[in-house]
């Protein structure tokens, strides 16, 4: 799949997780709204069920490993902030096919998207403090 694919795929999962967070519905429901109301055919569907899985699987995990990296208690989060953060602390954990600063590249590109005017900026300092715990290897 071509990088836009996996772009679109995350822009999308953060969008889910989003829904996921306010509704509390379960992400099997959410994911499958999601992949019948839009038009998948640009998208890389596989790196997208990836990526909302893999952050309702492991969200107590994933909000441990940041919490010590944020300057508040994460349930103050603004929710896209809270969305782009849990997506990009999955990814550095656990998609070692991404290189590190994609990962970051791409949060903080969500964040501008989607969040407040200097969500990127709070994200991309969340994310360079948590790197070296979230990814040790730095690939």
């Amino acid at each position: 799949m071509k990088p836009a694919a996996r772009r679109k795929a995350r822009k999308l999962a953060v969008q889910a997780i989003y829904s996921w967070q306010l509704s509390e519905n379960s992400m099997s429901d959410i994911e499958a709204q999601f992949l019948t109301d839009n038009d998948t055919s640009k998208i890389d569907v596989d790196y997208f069920l990836a990526l909302v899985r893999g952050v309702a699987g492991q969200v107590k995990t994933l909000d441990e490993a940041l919490s010590p990296f944020l300057d508040r208690p994460l349930t103050e989060l603004d929710q896209v902030e809270r969305a782009v953060l849990r997506l990009a602390a999955f990814e550095l954990r656990e998609r070692l096919d991404v290189p590190y600063k994609v990962a970051i590249n791409e949060a903080i590109e969500l964040a501008k998207s989607f969040g407040a005017d200097e969500s990127h900026r709070f994200v991309n300092g969340v994310l360079d403090k948590a790197i070296d715990s979230l990814r040790p290897t730095r690939k």
